[in-house]
């Protein structure tokens, strides 16, 4: 599992560039990461100035 953006991701862009994998790019009206590249890091959920990240269910 990877982290998730929500609907509440406004675009800013702050999680793409903290993202060591380079696996969050701009989607369809929010961000997305991709699952095959993230690595579980947290480092684009601590930049999120909305909260739109989460972390992947234990």
């Amino acid at each position: 599992m990877s982290h998730t953006i929500s609907e509440d991701c406004i675009s800013c862009g702050a999680c793409s560039g903290e993202c060591p994998e380079q696996a969050i790019s701009e989607g369809d009206g929010k961000y997305e990461i991709d699952a095959a590249r993230c690595v579980d890091c947290g480092a684009c959920a601590g930049v999120c100035p909305v909260e739109a990240i989460s972390a992947p269910a234990a």
